[in-house]
């Protein structure tokens, strides 16, 4: 008898310890909060006669104290898996403030090829390359509302604009420049400084811009291909925000860069100026303190791991942004080195792109050839020993 007895609560042992991190909590103790029973007051067990009776006559208001006061949602979610916020990740921001991409794991560069060999190669030998071809950084400071970018006197092959929206005025409080609404945006002559074949990545927020950097791309002779989206995490200083959007029905976390192309460029054709499929449209990173501007630096790791062009336009940098391989132009620049004949020296008709080696060749993926055409002349691989195989 003694012997059952002490395999019946060792299995109720087990089970306890089971539901307690099914739950999410510490131990037995914790349990009984979560699950709402007390062990220390048993509850006496009314006869039959006297159940109807005390139904009825039970004043359930004199246990229930003047002001309930609820700091999060665990009062409703007792005995339930969502009290668990490694189950119910939207729950628990309401709670913490905790937003849920938080939870992702391995989205930094360092840690994210981590389990994929050949990836993490591939990355190391074209950040080596792209180090070894690139320009010594320059920046110019000038008024953009004013500046023709004619007077660059060059065709680049990737133009990014990072334009200071009035969308970050409502909602990152910054006011400390002049925000540019979407009309000045549009105006820029970006047209007339992009290669015959070249692509455009503009950062538009998250509100109108998604809809009227379109627009923009429309009219300077690009055609929409991509959305880069840049969620924001909030580890560092969780909490809701407090300046949201007056048409927004959710708190925006996020922010969307749009990528254009200009001229025909195939993944399968044109594999001397563009690598596709490195890297993913997706950028999680820390947010910015409250009032900055600074965009994350991946964004430059897949512009430059994309598209092996060596002509790069960064539109509205700072000295933050000055980076080697890029001509950084915009007004907050706090001095100017940009020399047009000497920059464009660093350019021949040989040596446009940053090229290309035979194990970044054989690691990068590509896309299968068309059907029925196969592999013939190297064209569907996208060789770059054919230097600009272009499609017809």
């Amino acid at each position: 008898m003694g012997d059952m007895l002490k395999e019946l609560r060792e299995k109720s042992r087990k089970r306890k310890q089971l539901l307690a991190q099914t739950l999410g909590v510490s131990g037995a103790e914790e349990l009984r909060q979560v699950l709402g029973t007390d062990a220390a007051t048993p509850k006496k067990k009314p006869t039959s006669s006297s159940t109807s009776q005390e139904e009825v006559k039970y004043d359930y208001k004199k246990d229930t104290p003047d002001q309930l006061i609820y700091r999060d949602s665990s009062t409703f979610l007792k005995g339930t898996q969502s009290s668990n916020p490694h189950n119910d990740y939207c729950q628990h921001f309401v709670d913490t403030g905790q937003r849920p991409q938080n939870f992702i794991r391995d989205v930094g560069l360092a840690d994210r090829f981590e389990e994929y060999p050949k990836l993490r190669e591939l990355i190391k030998l074209k950040d080596d390359l792209i180090a070894e071809t690139a320009t010594p950084p320059m920046y110019l400071k000038c008024d953009l509302t004013s500046y023709d970018l004619k007077n660059l006197n060059c065709k680049f092959d990737v133009i990014l604009i990072e334009p200071p929206l009035e969308e970050y005025q409502r909602t990152m409080g910054a006011t400390n420049m002049q925000f540019w609404s979407w009309d000045q945006i549009m105006h820029l002559d970006v047209g007339e400084v992009a290669a015959q074949r070249s692509f455009v990545f503009l950062w538009c927020g998250s509100s109108e811009g998604l809809d009227m950097g379109r627009v923009c791309l429309r009219k300077w002779g690009f055609r929409r291909c991509e959305d880069i989206c840049w969620i924001r995490t909030n580890i560092k200083n969780p909490g809701h925000s407090k300046n949201i959007e007056p048409k927004a029905v959710f708190q925006r976390t996020k922010e969307h860069c749009l990528m254009g192309i200009k001229g025909t460029v195939r993944r399968s054709t044109d594999g001397d100026f563009i690598h596709a499929n490195v890297d993913i449209d997706l950028i999680i990173s820390e947010e910015n303190e409250y009032g900055s501007l600074e965009k994350p630096v991946e964004i430059f790791h897949i512009i430059e791991h994309f598209c092996l062009g060596r002509r790069r336009l960064h539109l509205f940098g700072r000295d933050s942004t000055i980076r080697p391989g890029w001509l950084t132009v915009g007004p907050d620049l706090t001095n100017s080195n940009y020399n047009a004949e000497l920059y464009s020296s660093s350019f021949t008709a040989t040596a446009l792109t940053t090229g290309c080696t035979e194990r970044i060749e054989a690691l990068r993926p590509k896309s299968p050839p068309a059907k029925g055409k196969g592999n013939s002349g190297g064209r569907g691989r996208g060789s770059f020993q054919r230097g600009r195989g272009r499609g017809r």
